[in-house]
Parts: structure tokens; sequence; C-alpha cells
């Protein structure tokens, strides 16, 4: 208790609370901006960090992640355009209930679960810290493989009605996963000679290409670009009636803050795995499977909390094993060396107060994430009022920016247009771009983590089912995979039985 109250005291630092306000300002900015992301505004003010004190160095990076993260959720509703790769796996969902005139609704859903799903997470790393991370430690190639599998197989039900054309966009994504260089083996695979595809096209040029380029693109050639929004609303009343919501979809809350926490705690895994999974849990488990899509509230509550819920489970291997969760906690280990607070066990005895008061920074950030994603949401009102052509302009030159800053290169523009391009024909053919990006994220992941474990196991395939957590997860894997084949063999057999009697 002593050192609780200790942490309390160098919470109280006006300068420390300074330092986190201008954190959460300048996180909400970079997430509402579309092209740029959470991981980008971390890696901006890492350069700032090195004039402060340990403790606020990391308050900085936590309150900023956490407002980018939902911020990232008002330009996906507005304009469909995701503000952060997390949002993108519910963009679709908030930018039709948009068009239904529930814009209010939606962001609401979105802010207040991602305070739920942060808070959740807080408690989590504060109270289960160590237990959850020797539970990740534990997982080795086998675990991880199958976790990869069973978030490729989301989507099948974040795609669309028609799981082929879902299947096709996700080979799409894997095939673009594997460009570059062979982990393993180290050889170089449709690169075409060129050393600057040796290591891979980057992920967030990527990203921006298939959902605002291609948007852009769109709006040009159907002649939407010189014409005004159809019904400009007024982003009001943001959290009327959402008490309400809350309630009835508690359930979708509570297992998306812990499907979140859980996901985040797996090195490699991260926030934005967690939402594309929690989304495609809540349709999988919803009762009106038929509405997502159309603008219905409840995968946007789950998927909301999963992600904050995340970014905290991402904390969990980074301070107590100094092992990175996702790429901003990977930036986050990095300063807390630089600040001379090496990550491991060591900390819960020799920086206990600090440790203590970073605990206590989550609940501020997300706690404040209330009243300044309020703010961040008034502010945004105003984008719904702009001429197409100027809002198309400015979206254009943020993703040109966005893009370019990934790694100070040209070939990234070249790659966001290319994608921009095949975002474009996907949509015209009805193919989805979600599992595109799903499928170049957990590629990778998947590849490494299968080779490895052949090469553990000697090529045997009964290896993956002899660690326990690993059988676990592969049958879970394999029900995913039958279960929807069952279901769909009986409704035949059953619209079958119905015609012969009828």
């Amino acid at each position: 208790m002593e050192q609780v109250l200790a942490a309390a005291g160098m919470l109280a630092d006006p300068q420390l609370i300074l330092v986190i306000a201008v954190a959460c300002v300048f996180g909400l900015f970079v997430g509402a901006v579309p092209g740029l992301t959470a991981t980008m505004a971390t890696a901006l003010m890492v350069p700032f960090t090195f004039f402060m004190e340990p403790l606020a160095a990391v308050s900085a990076i936590v309150a900023c992640t956490a407002m980018a993260i939902t911020a990232g959720d008002i330009p996906g509703c507005l304009i469909r355009v995701p503000g952060t790769p997390a949002s993108a796996a519910y963009t679709d969902e908030t930018y039709a209930m948009t068009r239904k005139g529930l814009a209010a609704q939606a962001l609401g859903s979105s802010l207040v679960s991602s305070v739920i799903g942060g808070l959740f997470g807080a408690v989590v790393l504060m109270v289960a810290a160590p237990l959850l991370a020797r539970i990740a430690l534990n997982f080795s190639a086998f675990e991880y493989f199958w976790l990869a599998m069973i978030g490729l197989s989301c989507a099948a039900f974040v795609a669309s009605a028609d799981p082929l054309r879902g299947i096709l966009a996700l080979l799409i994504g894997l095939f673009v996963s594997t460009i570059g260089m062979d982990a393993v083996s180290g050889a170089q695979r449709f690169t075409f000679g060129s050393t600057a595809l040796t290591g891979g096209l980057s992920f967030i040029p990527a990203m921006i290409g298939l959902f605002a380029v291609a948007e852009i693109l769109r709006a040009l050639l159907s002649g939407e670009a010189r014409k005004p929004f159809a019904q400009p609303q007024q982003v009001q009343g943001v959290f009327h009636g959402i008490g309400g919501l809350m309630r009835r979809y508690w359930k979708n809350n509570l297992r998306g803050s812990i499907l979140g926490t859980a996901i985040g705690a797996l090195p490699g895994a991260g926030g934005d795995i967690a939402a594309w999974m929690s989304y495609a849990t809540a349709r999988k488990f919803s009762k009106t499977p038929e509405k997502f899509g159309t603008g219905h509230p409840e995968g946007v509550i789950e998927a909301g909390a999963s992600n904050n819920a995340g970014l905290s489970g991402a904390w969990i291997p980074a301070l107590v094993f100094g092992i990175p969760g996702d790429a901003v906690t990977a930036i986050a280990v990095g300063v807390l060396i630089m600040q001379g607070l090496n990550p491991g066990p060591q900390l819960f005895t020799q920086q206990a107060e600090t440790l203590y008061a970073i605990y206590m920074v989550f609940i501020l950030a997300n706690l404040l994430l209330l009243p300044l994603g309020w703010l961040a949401i008034r502010l945004a009102r105003p984008i719904l009022s702009v001429p197409r052509t100027q809002l198309m302009a400015a979206i254009l030159l943020f993703c040109v920016v966005g893009a370019f800053a990934i790694n100070n290169s040209m070939l990234d523009i070249a790659v966001m247009l290319g994608f921009g391009v095949l975002g474009l024909l996907l949509g015209k053919v009805g193919v989805p771009v979600a599992p595109v990006i799903l499928g170049m994220v957990l590629g990778p992941l998947v590849e490494q983590n299968f080779l490895a474990a052949m090469v553990i196991a000697d090529g045997r395939f009964m290896g993956f089912f002899e660690r326990p957590i690993a059988a676990a997860l592969g049958v879970a894997a394999i029900l995913v995979w039958t279960l929807p084949l069952i279901f769909a063999l009986r409704r035949r057999g059953a619209l079958r039985t119905s015609a012969a009697s009828g």
C-alpha cells in the first residue's frame, strides 16, 4: 500500500498531468486524420520522450495510443476511411450506420465500449499480468500457428454473405504477404530482382490504398466527388441512448474485452487482430447475423471494446518479460530501456512505484477518453459539410504523407496507389477488401510458425496436437471450419424435407 500511495503521489505531479493532456490531444488528432496511425503517432512522439522523466515518457505513449485507436473510428464512421488498422474491422458497419442517420449512435457506441474495454484491460494488467504473461510465454510455434489459422478463418465471417468471394480476397492478402525474402530460407519471392521489394510490401500503405484511395477513385469515377453529401448531418447527442445499448449488449462488451485482452497479451498479435476476431465472433454468436454490414451496433460494440482492451493486454508481456505485444509496445520497450527501466520481473521489485504509476496512467487515460473523445467527435462534425472535392483532395494529401512517412520511401506511395486501384476493382466485382488486409497481417505469422513447427515436429503433422494448448486451439480451428458446413448442410436438409412434405 505504501508503494501504491507513492505512485499516486507521482501521478499528482502537474508537469506529468500536462504531458498526459498534450499526448491525449496529439493522439486524438493523429488518430482522426485518415492515413495516419496510432503506431505513427507513437513513433513521432519518441524523440520528445528523450527530454522527459521515465514515467512521463511512458505515460505519453500510453495516453497517445489509447486516444489514437479510438479516434480512428471517427473518419471510418463518417467517410469510410479508417484512421487506424484496428478501426478497419468495423469501418463498413459504422459507415452504414452513418448512411442511415445513426452516426452519433455509431461513434457513441465505439467510444463508450472502447473506454469499457480499456478499463477492463487495465484492471487485468494490474491484477493478472504475471499469470497471463506466463501463459503467453508457454506458447510455441504450434500454438501461434493455430491462433493465426483461427484469425484467418474469421475472414469467412467478416467478408460478406458470399464466402467464396471472401476466400478469394483472403488468398490475395496471403499472396501479398509472401512478397519479399523468405524468413526461413532467405530466398527472394516475387521481387522480380528489385532490392526495394526484398523486405516485402508495407502493410500501412496497402491499408490506406484499399480503403482511402479506392474510395477516392470510386467517388471520382462515379461523379460523387462533385456532389455534396446526400444528407449532411450534425453528430449530436453522442451519448443519447448509449446506456440502453450498453445494457442490451453487455455480453458483447464483456466478450470483446476478454478476447481483446487475451489476444493482446500474446506477443505479435495486438489489438488489430483482436478487433477483427471480435467482430467475427459477434457475428457468429449474434441472434441476428443478417443485420451485420447493414448498420448494426452489435459488432461495433464488441470490436470497439476489444481493440482498446488489446492495447492494455499488449503491455502485459512488454512490462513483465520485455516481449512486445505489438508495434506500439515494441517502441515503448525501446523507450523504457533508454530511460533506464529495463522491462522484466525486476520492475516489480526495483521500480515498483513507477510500475504502479504506469497502471494508474492506463486508468486515467481511458477515463479521459470519454470527455476528450466526445470533444473530438464534436470538432469533427463539419466534415460532412465540406465539399467532397476539397475533402477528397485533403484526404489524398494526408494519405500520401502517411504512406511516405512509414519508411520515407516513394515505393510506399506506389504501393498505396496500386492497392487503391486493386480496391476499386475488387469493389466493382463485389469482393470485400477487409479479408485482404487480414491475409496480409496474418500471412507471415501462419507461414513462419508452420515452418518452425514442422521442423520441431520432424515433419509429423500430429505434432500440432501433442501439446495441450495447441490441441485445444487446433480443435477450435477445426470446429470453426466445419461447423458452418454442418449448419449449411442441416439447413439444406431441412429445406429439402419441408419441400418434400409440402
